[in-house]
């Protein structure tokens, strides 16, 4: 069969990969011939996804440890599978049933929107698995598994126990205490009404105002106010009845439980611990000290929101202050539970001293009539417009200039509201696109701080690595700071919380058990005999049923439940909330293996070996899989943390839709081949460093690949593959092909300690240097007069060693470039099975012939530096020039001898004397001796000078504008930073350049 002119990716992909499955190339312990284990769990995309290229990048560096391992012998399990993405999803579902339908959740009910749910999941879930295919991942498809799987209301075919292990997890460290359930600051999605973790928020910048207002004393008080310079020189005295505050949200003013200032302002020393009124309320708040303050911001006084800002909710912790929610779940000013006037009298009890439990402070609105049911922006304007009515504004003077009708320009004072506009950082939701509101919210907490430490020991004592070293410092610092992990969502998709409610003495009182059978089991021993429960939908059809049994209800209270009289229905509810999707993944590592059904197929596979992820959900998803592993089986997930930045364009630009930047690793493949795009990723992991994608590289990725093809379809045009036997090692006497077969050990050697320590780029440039610099360019054409020799040994052996050292290449670039080797491997040979599933070489570099090594690199070496030293100084190409040795030791004229026709035809010299360095000559040193091209009457070397001379000048001035710009601290400082690198990567290109040209003009000085 004679070969194709090319490697037709598009048509030739999806035969291979199908024919890999047929085979079940990728399946556990697939060409094992060791006991040892290797797994790497797959970073599971959300079901919602679509391959991109951060995908893209990541998946290639697994895949390339995985098919390595998997060729050397090792039970290799790439275990892949999906994310359910709560919000995600959610959002993808009631849109379509929007779209569709004109239909909201609410408007199905739960256990109907979550058989819609599991339909879209049917219908468009697997679409990332078949991009993820197309890239090549060589995951065991059969063990794929789902963040929900063998949840209750599951269809049939989502077969899988995840569920179970998530629910497990749950109620035992419930059990534990290390779950809990309590009030606390969140960030607050008002269009999907639920909290979200810091993750799914985006703080982006836009233009804000800062708002300047009077909170009066209390009692008519004044005290003196006053300023002083940094030499602490007077500025500024006046007596005043207020405090100044400044704030970039008036609307959240109407819950303020204090004003704080720095301990150390002495502007505000006089009236600490007084109390001021707050602005449009009916009550009074204390001025408290807080180190939070920064006394040299604003008026150095903030306002304290315990319930709406983070910031604000530790100081109102740590002063003790109550925190008043003021907002509803979709973001409105409340307009629930009693009137003002009754929730304002009992915040003034408690402000001087009352006792309230956190349920009472929640339940109270002190939002005023007026603003109640008002969306928060709305209620924003109508409160500065009341505040500066009551004259509590502080107002500064402008003036501007008007004309009269007659055009003629006077100046006018004003006295305005004082409004900074400025930019500032405001939180969206990332699926939502809404403001995000900190909210005070009733959810579940991990109470990290006692499983954190384990997590911590892990690294510190080397048991798990994290690469680079930098991530080892963040990873430190986040758990060493670590806060309670809010991990409930007000969502419907998702592991609803065990927890199920029934009537408490003060409260609903919780019962966490794993099935609603086992909870009602549970409840039974909370109450006296012969009760029944009742399941109901929610707290509400709760609260109704227990209406109707209160004249059944014995008033007398026993423990914290209400005791019966007599067969009773007790109404009992679930709680509604789920899991946060990062509870369920931090279990990816023992949920997908079976836990805590373990066998001995699948434990065998734990602890896994490799996480390849990015740096970006290191203390997200990285940190917490640690700290749960840890808690649940007593053992590191993984022993190696790879981290990995994001992808960003050719220019170092993150990219987005907006930029017009994003490339589409799927119209890369369409385009170029999986292959290209694969060995780009490859060739662009150094540790740590910027990853930068061009469509250029990947292009020239793809050249390689057809250089690949090229030397291939050589080899067949020259009846290689005819003889070519792959069960006999090439034993040569001819030194070139002992040299190729060294050169084949060393790649071998450095492949496999590149990618032993993850350093991906190294071992695709090894590769790369080998396959195009070595075989191609060089073995291909030297070995070319051996393919025509008329010694039938010679012509044997080259053709074997050639063949060999193909499919040496073929094997070792098989991880970088899965396709097209197996596509060529099946053509060198075809019946030998799949390379995929083919033994990874063991020979070393025993296999380098010093003297072979020594002769051939002194003849490609001098062939390089005749060619290199006619490019400096404009040699035509095609010209025939004569050479003269000057000095050479004996190993020199042996090399000389025995490649004499080679270097001559390749270097293009027409002849070669002996003699002293002739005038107008540059120089060729080589080891162990010199040579020299006479150039005299070949190039009109003033001509030449001229010309290199023009370049330089017109250089030193493009040299001079970068670097000026570079030194100018204004540009260091306030250029962004892909501008900034864009210019110091110009000045680096320039600088070679110029080193280029002064290296040819030095040339040129040689010759006269």
């Amino acid at each position: 069969m004679t070969m194709d002119k090319i490697f037709d990716a598009k048509a030739a992909e999806k035969r291979i990969y199908s024919d890999w499955e047929k085979a079940g190339a990728f399946k556990a312990g697939a060409n094992k011939s060791r006991d040892e284990t290797f797994t790497i769990m797959l970073p599971p995309p959300n079901v919602t996804g679509a391959l991109h290229v951060g995908h893209a990048f990541n998946h290639t560096l697994q895949d390339i440890m995985v098919r390595w391992h998997r060729m050397r012998g090792f039970d290799t399990l790439w275990q892949p599978g999906q994310d359910h993405a709560g919000i995600a999803t959610q959002l993808q579902v009631e849109k379509k049933l929007m779209a569709d339908e004109g239909k909201k959740r609410s408007d199905l009910g739960r256990e109907e929107f979550l058989s819609r749910v599991w339909d879209w999941k049917s219908q468009y879930g697997s679409t990332i698995i078949e991009q993820m295919k197309r890239l090549g991942n060589s995951c065991d498809w059969s063990r794929n598994a789902f963040t929900m799987s063998g949840a209750p209301n599951a269809p049939a075919g989502e077969e899988g126990n995840f569920h179970d292990a998530v629910i497990k997890v749950f109620v035992e460290m419930h059990s534990k205490g290390l779950i809990y359930r309590g009030k606390r600051l969140t960030n607050w999605d008002p269009h999907f009404e639920t909290a979200i973790s810091d993750l799914e928020v985006e703080n982006i910048e836009v233009a804000g105002h800062m708002w300047h207002f009077k909170y009066k004393l209390a009692g008519g008080d004044t005290y003196e106010y006053v300023e002083k310079d940094e030499d602490g020189n007077e500025t500024l005295r006046e007596t005043r009845d207020y405090i100044s505050i400044a704030t970039t949200r008036p609307e959240t003013m109407l819950g303020d439980g204090a004003v704080a200032v720095h301990p150390s302002d002495e502007r505000y020393a006089p009236i600490v611990g007084k109390m001021v009124h707050l602005p449009l309320c009916d009550r009074l708040i204390p001025i408290v000290t807080d180190e939070y303050p920064d006394k040299d911001f604003g008026s150095g006084a903030v306002k304290i929101t315990g319930a709406h800002d983070f910031n604000d909710y530790q100081v109102a912790k740590r002063c003790k202050l109550p925190m008043y929610r003021l907002m509803d779940r979709q973001g409105a000013m409340r307009d629930d539970g009693d009137a003002y006037d009754v929730c304002v009298e009992r915040a003034r009890e408690i402000a001087t001293g009352a006792k309230a439990t956190e349920i009472e402070i929640d339940e109270m609105n002190l939002v005023p009539e007026k603003y109640r049911g008002m969306d928060r922006f709305e209620a924003r304007e109508a409160v500065i417009e009341d505040i500066t009515a009551a004259g509590l504004a502080v107002m500064t003077t402008v003036t501007k200039t008007v004309k009269d009708d007659e055009g003629v320009e006077t100046e006018v004072s004003e006295v305005v509201p004082y409004v900074e506009n400025k930019p500032v950082m405001q939180p969206f939701g990332d699926r939502s696109k809404v403001v995000i509101e900190p909210m005070l919210t009733d959810q579940w907490f991990v109470d990290a701080e006692k499983i954190v430490e384990p997590a911590l020991d892990a690294v510190r004592d080397g048991k798990t690595q994290i690469i680079p070293d930098s991530g080892r410092k963040v990873y430190n610092h986040w758990l060493e700071n670590i806060e309670p992990w809010c991990i409930s969502r007000q969502l419907w998709w998702g592991h609803q919380i065990p927890v199920w409610y029934i009537p408490g003495q003060d409260d609903w009182y919780p019962i966490c058990a794993p099935t609603e059978a086992e909870a009602i089991e549970k409840a039974k021993l909370q109450s006296v005999d012969g009760t029944d429960f009742r399941i109901v939908a929610d707290m509400q059809a709760a609260a109704e049923v227990l209406a109707e049994q209160v004249k059944l209800m014995d008033t007398k209270n026993e423990g914290e439940i209400r005791s019966f009289e007599g067969p009773m229905e007790v109404p009992m509810f679930r709680d509604p909330d789920v899991l946060d999707t990062w509870f369920s993944s931090g279990l990816w590592p023992i949920g997908t293996l079976g836990w805590p059904e373990w066998n001995e197929d699948t434990s065998k596979y734990f602890s896994t070996d490799v996480l390849v992820t990015g740096q970006d959900i290191l203390f997200f998803w990285v940190a917490r899989m640690m700290m749960m592993q840890l808690a649940v089986v007593d053992e590191v997930p993984f022993h190696t943390i790879y981290l990995h930045q994001l992808v960003r364009d050719e220019k170092g630009k993150k990219m987005s839709k907006t930029t017009g930047n994003v490339i589409d690793p799927l119209e890369i493949i369409d385009e170029y081949g999986a292959d290209a795009l694969r060995f780009t990723n490859a060739s662009m992991a150094a540790i740590g460093g910027v990853l930068k994608l061009s469509e250029d590289r990947i292009k020239g990725y793809r050249n390689f690949g057809t250089k690949i093809w090229n030397a291939a379809r050589f080899a067949e045009m020259n009846q290689v593959f005819e003889v070519y036997d792959p069960s006999v090692m090439p034993t040569p006497k001819a030194t070139v092909n002992k040299w190729i077969i060294g050169e084949v050990a060393k790649t071998r050697a450095e492949v496999d300690a590149a990618i032993e320590a993850y350093r991906f780029n190294d071992a695709a440039n090894a590769l790369y240097g080998f396959v195009w610099g070595k075989f191609c360019d060089w073995y291909v054409e030297l070995a070319k007069p051996l393919l025509f020799a008329e010694d039938e040994a010679v012509l044997a052996e080259t053709r074997q060693t050639m063949g060999w050292a193909l499919d040496q290449a073929l094997v070792m670039l098989h991880p970088f470039m899965p396709f097209i080797t197996e596509e060529l491997w099946g053509t060198v040979q075809t019946d030998r099975g799949l390379l995929a599933v083919t033994d990874w070489p063991t020979y070393g570099t025993d296999l380098v012939d010093p003297a072979a090594d020594r002769e051939m690199n002194w003849v490609i070496n001098l062939i390089e530096s005749i060619r290199s030293s006619r490019a400096e100084v404009h040699v035509p190409a095609g010209l025939k020039i004569p050479m003269v040795q000057v000095d050479l030791d004996e190993a020199g004229r042996t090399a000389w001898a025995n490649n004499e026709a080679l270097i001559m035809k390749l270097a293009r010299i027409d002849s070669l004397s002996v003699g002293p360095m002739p005038k107008g000559a540059i120089t060729i040193p080589v080891e162990g001796g010199t040579f020299a091209l006479p150039l005299a009457g070949v190039i009109d070397i003033a001509e030449e000078k001229a010309r290199l001379e023009k370049t330089m000048q017109k250089l030193a001035k493009e040299l001079g504008g970068l670097r000026g710009r570079l030194k100018n601290p204004k540009f260091a400082s306030s250029a962004p930073a892909d501008v900034v690198a864009e210019a110091q990567a110009n000045l680096a290109a320039r600088e070679e350049e110029e080193g280029k040209l002064k290296a040819a003009l030095n040339r040129l000085a040689e010759i006269g």
